[in-house]
């Protein structure tokens, strides 16, 4: 934690924002990210295509939540934007290889949207980190 306040930002190797923004921040066990998109973490480039975009979309999204302290059990809420939500397929591929309990999956909402670039698909997740197993 800061010295100067209670929240913390949070961030990942391989992963950064062109704006000075953190990948996510916490307060107590409350995580919000900024957006997270399908950077390839090896080379800092846009991946080419939307099934690798997804598929290091959720990478991020569970490196986030994991160096925040939690896992992907963590997750609440994931809120996803796509240029073609045609194509859900990709995206239902990576949610179910993230989340395969259907009795624990986290909400999700996606919408079809206008993103920068060659940007197929972006997310951000809410996470409570260390919830209680109830």
């Amino acid at each position: 934690m800061s010295p100067m306040g209670r929240r913390r930002a949070i961030h990942i190797p391989g992963f950064r924002h062109k704006n000075p923004i953190p990948n996510a921040a916490v307060i107590g066990n409350l995580l919000m990210s900024g957006v997270i998109n399908g950077v390839d973490p090896r080379t800092g480039e846009l991946a080419q295509g939307l099934d690798d975009q997804c598929r290091f979309m959720f990478e991020h999204a569970r490196a986030i939540v994991e160096a925040a302290g939690g896992s992907t059990d963590d997750i609440l809420k994931m809120t996803v934007w796509m240029r073609d939500r045609s194509k859900r397929e990709a995206l239902n591929r990576e949610w179910l290889a993230m989340f395969p309990d259907a009795a624990s999956r986290p909400a999700r909402h996606s919408f079809q949207a206008e993103l920068d670039g060659r940007i197929e698909i972006q997310c951000d997740v809410t996470a409570v980190i260390g919830r209680s197993r109830a």
